[in-house]
């Protein structure tokens, strides 16, 4: 089958499922006019759905140069778009950016200031009970970022030293936590988001940044001087992430997850991945992140073929 072929008929495919999930979720009145409900009930009134979005989450949800989010999380909300549209029949359906933050990314997500959260999210059972999370999409963790110049090889060298992290974010409760745990005496320097973090730790006010460690490394990746910054080895925490939506939506969730077996089947998931892991970014810098055995994993159970 050719290159050209085999797009249409998953094009194809993509659409009749899509439609077959809504279909069986419509509700008909007794006029037989089909009733939606939730989120594809808003977005098909307001011709528009949502995306929720960080300002400099590299290389997963951040602003080009000219101000338009792209990242790997926004490439995957793309694909649920595409498949909203397919589903209401409605290709002139919009996509409207918010910027979102580690304070207000759930709060926007509940009160439907935004349909779909897509930048860094981890998934865990705290947050299950406000919002609901797509397939995971990553696997990261805590980890510490310091200069290179520094004495610092661990997080037990920061003993009574200064840590930047951001708020209401898992970093900083696995901070927190260290914390106690080890007694450390490190001062907790809490920043608005990633840019103002590093900005700390490049200008000496901050002694480390935890952060997770994908988003530390394309940082200093994407830094002027990277070879003046390092990871540190530990592991803090383990943080799953997910696109985020609204609680109590079954017709969404169950497109959400089906465009991520379309994706998973087609070997699309894996594509994404190394378009913005493995590959040059828009920057011309190449982070060089294999995907994790546990990520293939979970592609590999919604249907992604082994080889």
């Amino acid at each position: 089958m050719s290159a050209n072929m085999l797009k249409t008929t998953t094009a194809m495919a993509a659409c009749f499922f899509a439609g077959t999930l809504v279909t069986a979720a419509l509700a008909q009145d007794a006029e037989g006019v089909a009733q939606l409900s939730g989120t594809l009930k808003k977005v098909k009134a307001a011709k528009t759905i949502v995306i929720g979005y960080r300002d400099a989450s590299v290389p997963f949800s951040y602003l080009n140069p000219a101000g338009r989010p792209i990242g790997y999380s926004i490439d995957i909300c793309l694909e649920i778009v595409q498949d909203v549209r397919a589903a209401l029949g409605d290709d002139s359906i919009q996509v409207k950016y918010v910027p979102v933050d580690t304070q207000t990314r759930i709060p926007s997500v509940v009160s439907g200031t935004v349909d779909l959260e897509c930048g860094t999210t981890t998934n865990n059972t705290e947050r299950q009970k406000q919002v609901a999370f797509s397939p995971i999409t990553f696997v990261s963790g805590t980890k510490l970022a310091v200069k290179r110049s520094s004495p610092f090889r661990s997080y037990r060298d920061l003993n009574r030293r200064t840590v930047a992290v951001t708020p209401a974010s898992t970093n900083e409760a696995a901070i927190r936590a260290l914390n106690a745990r080890q007694g450390l005496n490190i001062t907790i320097q809490v920043v608005p988001g990633n840019a103002e973090a590093f900005e700390a730790l490049a200008a000496g006010t901050t002694d480390a940044w935890a952060g997770d460690d994908a988003v530390l490394y394309a940082t200093i990746a994407e830094s002027k001087s990277p070879g003046d910054f390092m990871v540190l080895d530990d592991f803090l925490s383990y943080d799953p992430y997910g696109i985020m939506f609204r609680r109590n939506d079954p017709e969404f969730a169950a497109l959400v997850k089906g465009t991520f077996e379309r994706l998973a089947e087609a070997r699309e998931l894996a594509r994404i991945y190394e378009q913005w892991f493995l590959r040059k970014l828009p920057s011309g810098r190449t982070l060089g992140i294999e995907m994790s055995p546990q990520l293939a994993s979970i592609f590999q159970s919604l249907g992604q073929p082994t080889e």
